[in-house]
């Protein structure tokens, strides 16, 4: 096939000229091809830009025509602008020294999936509105079931984020609790006391977002204290469930972490599963960060007893390198999600379908679906179970030996066990180390980490966030980035030492 020619940046397509019809087909490969051409040269150079803009917030918009264009402007045009006005005020979550939060690196044939998907324009509501985009879906969810090491009874579906899958889990457990509030609604049902759902203090705030959401409200949500190690503990969620169910309330699901968002530590997840056994509870599980891990047989010991769970959600477009969104849902008791959500009006019916099928509409809030399937199959496909384990292998050693740098810095401190790839660590220097518990010491060593965490970012060499624990500003370091190498660890530890020396330290008092 010869070259394409490539757009002017000063010529209309005919179909804008014209007013009628869509891009030609000769007009969109040549625009495709250009475009195809920024996206490899953005991630050719991602490396040489700040991963934080130094931008102030409301700066951007005034760059852009304040009322929407009346006539069509060339392709190359809008083209040149998005290199001039997009590209250079993101935040680059696809830099390799991205170490804030978690990581969301989209990989090469990820987003070429994307592309793909986005071409086809699929609706995966019915099986009739996209019978590849149906089947696909069940074919890849096997195929993470497998690669996890889950059993087969678990089935699932993808959805946007973990936040909606966890919603979907907990409408799930309030169904399968016999409240009958996809019917009725909880307001209906005088009958049926107050609900319960038990987390660890350390869970993600879209369990409780998810109560809000469901008309359980936030005060249903009980938050369990945490131990040493930031784990759930046992003891006191059996208190608080017995102390409950003394008061009249109704406990119907707990949550357990594999890898808390703030220090990523795993809960007790097996005894977990047995307490619900016995108090009849759903157990929803959320590995949305650390779920990756388990695609290592050898590395799987933090999430034993997960495969006694009635849902899990892990997200492909965290540390399995898809392009957001994509997250997966897995659950032994399908039926369940599908009474919770099932809603067929006439216009949905398929009078003429011969045979059962999945109309994945029936499990989930939303119509519309997105082909997500699609991205993850080639991904699957291009890297192979083998490849992802060594990506993540890498990205696991990284995190050990950043550990072993801060351990062994007396300036630095490591605030939390690293059982993944997030290091957890705060600055302390000497000269405050004798006297950090004292209250004014304590709050030094707070503004000396917030002024350390703003100039690593400001530098534009890096991007760190931060968390507290136990009430102190900590700094996490999260390594997942596909295409962090050695050379950034280095780079970013050095960046984080000179930084900190450059701070200014008061005098203890």
């Amino acid at each position: 096939m010869t070259e394409p020619t490539r757009v002017p940046p000063e010529k209309l397509d005919e179909a804008q000229i014209s007013g009628a019809g869509d891009m030609d087909p000769a007009s969109f490969r040549a625009a495709a091809h250009a475009t195809v051409d920024i996206m490899a040269d953005y991630l050719e150079g991602i490396r040489e830009r700040p991963v934080l803009p130094q931008v102030e917030p409301g700066s951007l918009a005034p760059l852009f025509a304040s009322v929407a264009p009346e006539a069509p402007e060339p392709i190359g045009e809008i083209l040149a602008d998005y290199r001039r006005l997009i590209e250079p005020n993101v935040t680059h979550w696809q830099h390799p020294r991205f170490f804030a939060y978690f990581s969301s690196a989209a990989s090469g044939p990820g987003i070429i999936g994307e592309m793909l998907t986005a071409a086809l324009n699929a609706n995966v509501m019915l099986w009739r509105t996209s019978p590849a985009g149906t089947e696909l879906e069940q074919v890849v969810v096997d195929w993470f079931r497998q690669g996890l090491g889950l059993p087969e009874g678990f089935d699932g579906l993808l959805t946007d984020t973990a936040s909606m899958s966890s919603l979907i889990a907990l409408a799930a457990a309030r169904e399968a609790a016999g409240t009958d509030a996809a019917a009725q609604g909880l307001p209906a049902r005088t009958d049926v006391p107050k609900l319960r759902v038990y987390a660890s203090a350390e869970a993600h705030s879209s369990i409780e977002k998810a109560c809000m959401t469901l008309g359980l409200g936030r005060s249903a949500l009980v938050r369990i204290p945490t131990d040493d190690q930031f784990r759930l503990r046992i003891d006191a969620l059996e208190r608080a469930i017995a102390e409950d169910r003394a008061a009249g309330y109704l406990p119907i699901a707990l949550v357990g972490t594999v890898g808390t968002t703030s220090t990523t530590s795993v809960d007790p997840v097996a005894e977990m599963a047995e307490i619900a056994r016995r108090e009849g509870l759903w157990l929803h599980v959320d590995a949305a960060y650390a779920g990756a891990v388990a695609l290592i047989p050898e590395r799987r010991g933090p999430f034993a007893g997960w495969e006694l769970a009635d849902s899990i959600v892990t997200n492909p477009h965290k540390w399995f390198f898809a392009p957001v969104d994509a997250s997966l849902l897995l659950t032994r008791r399908m039926p369940v999600l599908r009474n919770a959500f099932s809603l067929v009006p006439e216009y949905l019916r398929t009078l003429d379908q011969a045979g059962p099928v999945r109309d994945y509409n029936e499990y989930t809030p939303q119509l519309g679906r997105r082909f997500r399937a699609l991205k993850l199959w080639i991904m699957l496909r291009y890297f192979g179970l083998e490849g992802m384990r060594h990506r993540i292998e890498s990205h696991l050693a990284m995190a050990a030996r950043f550990a072993d740098w801060v351990d062994g810095d007396p300036d630095f401190e490591r605030m939390a066990p690293t059982p993944f790839s997030t290091v957890c660590f705060r600055y302390r220097p000497a000269s405050l180390a004798a006297t950090q518990d004292e209250p004014a010491a304590s709050e030094r060593i707070d503004e000396l980490n917030t002024r350390l965490m703003d100039a690593i970012n400001k530098t534009g060499k890096a991007f760190v966030s931060h968390t507290r624990l136990h009430g102190r500003m900590v700094i996490r370091v999260a390594i997942g980035n596909l295409r962090t190498q050695d050379a950034d660890l280095v780079s970013v530890w050095q960046l984080i030492r000179d930084e900190a020396a450059a701070l200014t330290v008061a005098p203890p008092a």
